[in-house]
């Protein structure tokens, strides 16, 4: 072995030049940073893609509760962090979305532009029952032109086009307004000021701060219908960030159903890898309508798959009868899903309109 000595590059403490690795913070010793090393050490410093991964990520999948039991028990080394596991799949998980994100912006904006023509076509008519024969007409062809991009079916399409034919199609099938929107045509015609506008709209003179905020968004929305699109892309964006409460929102729930069974922290290492399962089947259930147009049948059984999961890892990581079990998974179940996620899922909306 070489004698010679030289100095960590990391911690700057001298070690024998023949290790590999600097014996003091364990610092590869020649490490050139190439393009190849730089995503390498991102890949392994943040999400910690190795063996542990590959030893956690099927137990995740058959085993439910197998991994938060472990864990909890003291094995912490031999399967990956709950937090990190959470983490990397939650970012495949994410941007898989983010193509059936893409894939709704297109099929909105596409829909939005219908409806322009369509209003702007019923307005050349002189009579109601030209102007409804017109939308009619114009929203089928549009519909027809765009039938790829909104991702519609031809029995789908033949069935709206036999519903529009049956009962009508008038202006208020489409986006409507709680205001007369000729009148503001007419003051957006003449590049009339905004508080005019607001007046027109309903808007009170000694109205506060954020119902201004509100108004003003409306007329964003009704100047330009492509917002919408942006609005729900501004939506799905915070969505992310709604679930680091989301989540720990589902470990109290089982904290209070369970208080007896171990600390906080316990019912939050479950909750995680409950999570990284769901966000595996979020995965596959995206992925596959993408590529194949998943029926839906399919997806009812694996949402449904996913209450059974819930409950035969309750059982297994708390260690309560069959019955007691199920209970409790159908409690949790049906807070979670009918409280709490409508109501984060109103304020994500209503923040993604009030500040898209």
């Amino acid at each position: 072995m070489s004698l010679l000595k030289t100095n960590c590059k990391n911690c700057e403490k001298p070690f024998y030049d023949a290790f590999e690795y600097c014996p003091n913070c364990g610092q590869k010793a020649k490490d050139d940073l190439t393009l190849g090393v730089l995503f390498s050490n991102t890949i392994s410093n943040y999400f910690s893609v190795d063996a542990r991964f590959f030893r956690s990520f099927i137990p995740l999948l058959v085993k439910p509760g197998y991994l938060a039991e472990k864990f909890v028990a003291g094995k912490r080394l031999l399967y990956l962090h709950p937090a990190q596991l959470y983490l990397f799949i939650s970012v495949v998980f994410f941007f898989i979305f983010s193509f059936q994100v893409n894939k709704q912006e297109r099929a909105i904006a596409t829909a939005m532009r219908a409806n322009n023509e369509v209003k702007s076509a019923a307005k050349l008519a002189t009579s109601q029952k030209e102007r409804d024969s017109i939308s009619k007409a114009v929203f089928l062809e549009k519909m027809k032109e765009n039938q790829n991009a909104l991702g519609m079916k031809d029995e789908e399409l033949r069935q709206l086009d036999s519903i529009i034919k049956k009962e009508g199609y008038s202006r208020s099938n489409n986006m409507s307004f709680d205001f007369n929107e000729d009148k503001i045509d007419s003051l957006l015609a003449i590049n009339a000021s905004e508080d005019i506008i607001y007046k027109e709209m309903g808007l009170q003179e000694d109205a506060g701060f954020v119902k201004k905020k509100f108004y003003n968004q409306a007329l964003r929305v009704y100047k330009d219908n492509g917002s919408v699109a942006n609005i729900v892309k501004k939506g799905y964006d915070t969505i992310p960030v709604a679930l680091f409460v989301l989540l720990p929102i589902f470990a109290l729930l089982l904290k209070l159903l369970h208080y007896r069974k171990g600390r906080y922290a316990h019912h939050l290492v479950f909750s995680f890898y409950f999570f990284s399962f769901l966000f595996t089947v979020f995965s596959i259930l995206v992925l596959g309508d993408l590529l194949f147009n998943m029926p839906f049948w399919i997806t009812t059984l694996v949402s449904l798959s996913i209450f059974f999961y819930l409950f035969l890892a309750v059982k297994r990581f708390y260690r309560q009868g069959w019955f007691i079990s199920l209970f409790k998974s159908g409690v949790v179940t049906f807070v979670y899903f009918v409280f709490v996620i409508p109501t984060a899922a109103t304020i994500i909306m209503l923040f993604a309109f009030m500040f898209y």
